[in-house]
Formats: structure tokens, sequence, C-alpha cells
């Protein structure tokens, strides 16, 4: 009698834990199925700031989270929400195997200047005008 308790407990045990790690992924691709677009974004985000302005949102390369990039009093920033829109995660994303910085990276990209549209017109020159290299120094005097 001893061995038959000892064995419907261990089943009882066993059972759910075998059902819950039975889920098949199937190298499905979760974005068929999960989608985030930049006006639900927004409406997340606006729980947390008002001011918010998302300005894109993409799969991020880490795994079941979304990349939203956005803008808030003329800062540029990124924030990643999950898959199912239930968590949201500020901070650092490293990849282990290459030892990147992924969020610096992508900061990076969203927040680099065309010096090309930097007005040059009151500038003062110091050097060739036409030199295939130039150095752009901001000062603000007050």
């Amino acid at each position: 009698m001893h061995k038959i308790t000892v064995w419907i407990i261990a089943l009882l045990f066993i059972v759910p834990v075998k059902t819950a790690l039975s889920f098949p992924t199937k190298n499905q691709d979760c974005s068929k199925c999960h989608t985030l677009k930049k006006e639900e974004a927004a409406a997340l985000l606006k729980i947390f700031n008002k001011n918010i302005r998302v300005l894109s949102v993409t799969r991020s390369k880490a795994k079941y989270l979304w990349e939203v990039s956005y803008e808030s009093d003329g800062k540029k920033g990124l924030i990643y929400i999950d898959l199912p829109k239930k968590h949201l995660l500020s901070g650092t994303i490293l990849d282990l195997q290459s030892k990147k910085n992924l969020t610096q990276e992508k900061l990076s990209e969203i927040t680099r200047v065309n010096v090309s549209q930097i007005p040059l017109r009151d500038a003062l020159v110091i050097g060739d005008k036409n030199a295939k290299q130039k150095v752009i120094v901001f000062d603000d005097p007050e």
C-alpha cells in the first residue's frame, strides 16, 4: 500500500512538469502571431510619460522583445517590450557571445547627426574650406 501511494504522488508531480515542458516550439516565428504597432507602443508608454513620441518599433536582436525607439523632451531613447506586451524593460542588453552592447549600438544609430545639415553659414572656418574632412566645434557662450 505504501508503494502505491508513493507512485501516485510521484506521478502527480511528474505529469504537470512533463505537460508544461512538452509545449512544442517547432522553430515558429513568434512575430507572425505577435505584432506591435507604433500606436500601440505609444499607448503603452503614455502611461509612464504623456510627452513621449514613438519613433519606431522593430524586433530586437534579443528574442521575444520589441525594440521601441522614442523621443521625449527633445531626447531620444530606447526601451524594450516583451511579445505579450506585459513587461517593459529599460536598460542595456548585451550580447554574451560577441560582447557587444546592442542597446548602445541602436542608440548611436538613432541619435546620429547628419553633419551636412548643420548650418555653417556663420561658422568660423580655420584652414581649407574644401578640406576632405572637417571638425565642427560647438560652444555656448552663455
